[in-house]
């Protein structure tokens, strides 16, 4: 169940998320203000409830689920799972998330709500590439042939492999390995999908002026003597002085926005937490 004391951090962090969520798909990123804010009102509303209540866990777990969601968040964007907006989004709901006195309890929510997320943003980046692809289907099938014939032999050597694997698992009989098998031959065919619909889809032209810090240069951009060359954490301040110099358009890849999956997976674990289904 979810004690009364917590339903503050749960509407500002669905307040917050959802703002995040319209941000994401306006703007392609997330405002430093908004995760930040998150994190002090969470920890100063935490504060305040422990010394009211004179029971200093209520603040110190929060600062425990903030420290752990940090390390998280830095893992997965050094790992590239995340953009920096949603690696911050990440930290700022560690914070909001330890609901319980128990340490326990609380380890518990964060493996449920990361579990959750990954699942809603596999869920969710399947749905929106295909309606994506759907939506610009004349050049995504054009790009995905050009793909495919690009990536022929990465294709022919995971069949063969898929194949062999297929025919150990027979002679073996332990058919559970099965699912390695579809791995194995799925992977090529989903990698050229992910590059088809990032050159045909992700990829836009945009105009200097429009360009904010953190895009992702799609290639390098050659200006006078210098070179602004793409790199994972986006388009420094230093690279928008050089840019500004240029009176031509760029091309900016763009991701898939992620925090939908954030607010889906959120919205499951109170409703989890609430009904105490999958909860001790």
């Amino acid at each position: 169940m979810i004690n009364v004391v917590n339903y503050f951090l749960i509407v500002i962090a669905l307040i917050w998320i959802i703002i995040a969520v319209i941000q994401d798909f306006r703007k392609r990123e997330v405002a430093n203000w908004l995760n930040f804010s998150l994190i002090v009102i969470s920890l100063t509303y935490r504060a305040f409830i422990s010394i009211f209540s004179l029971d200093y866990r209520f603040f110190v777990y929060g600062l425990i689920g903030f420290a752990i969601f940090f390390i998280l968040a830095n893992i997965f964007y050094y790992g590239r799972v995340f953009a920096g907006g949603d690696a911050k989004l990440l930290m700022a709901l560690g914070a909001v998330l330890p609901f319980s006195l128990l340490f326990y309890e609380n380890l518990e929510i964060f493996i449920y709500f990361i579990f959750l997320l990954m699942i809603c943003g596999s869920i969710y980046g399947l749905i929106y590439s295909i309606v994506l692809s759907y939506k610009n289907k004349q050049a995504f099938s054009k790009e995905f042939l050009k793909q495919f014939s690009k990536n022929k032999k990465l294709v022919h050597i995971f069949v063969i492999f898929s194949i062999l694997i297929f025919i150990l698992v027979l002679f073996i009989k332990q058919y559970l390995f099965i699912w390695f098998f579809l791995v194995i031959l799925l992977f090529p065919f989903l990698y050229i999908y992910a590059k088809a619909l990032e050159e045909s889809c992700l990829v836009k032209l945009k105009k200097v002026k429009d360009l904010t810090v953190g895009d992702w240069l799609y290639k390098e951009v050659k200006v006078g003597k210098k070179v602004v060359r793409p790199h994972w954490e986006g388009l420094t301040e230093k690279d928008l002085a050089v840019l500004k110099k240029s009176k031509k358009k760029i091309l900016i890849k763009e991701g898939i926005p992620f925090t939908p999956a954030f607010l889906v997976a959120f919205i499951v674990l109170i409703l989890l937490r609430s009904s105490n289904w999958c909860f001790r």
